[in-house]
């Protein structure tokens, strides 16, 4: 699997909220190391995980600004748009990185300047 695709389709993915298709990029003992949270281990927690963040912000949407991939690792920088719950308007910038096995995602670590939402 071409890894800029699946890290380009993760992030459309997730912006349109795709929960069908997502697990399609993601190996079965995907983690995932989210700011202020314990560590997030196994496909079906880390869905979990979107759905939980979907329901605090009822609009997100991510673009994609680079993305720097060596071997089976890449790192991404995005920034991201949304509504909160609450209806206050949110932005954010990071990066995220990514470790790929068998051309799909395994580990996810999330970086990002505002974390005072969360």
């Amino acid at each position: 699997m071409d890894k800029e695709k699946v890290i380009a389709d993760f992030f459309s993915w997730f912006s349109n909220r795709d929960l069908d298709r997502l697990p399609n990029l993601l190996t079965e003992e995907v983690s995932l190391f989210f700011p202020k949270a314990q560590p997030i281990k196994g496909r079906e927690r880390f869905l979990k995980f979107l759905r939980i963040l979907f329901r605090q912000y009822p609009q997100l949407t991510f673009h994609v600004q680079r993305i720097i991939i060596q071997e089976d690792q890449a790192a991404v920088h995005w920034c991201n748009r949304g509504i909160s719950r609450g209806g206050e308007p949110y932005e954010n910038e990071g990066v995220s990185w990514f470790e790929f096995v068998d051309g799909r995602i395994n580990f996810i670590s999330d970086f990002f300047k505002d974390t005072g939402k969360f």
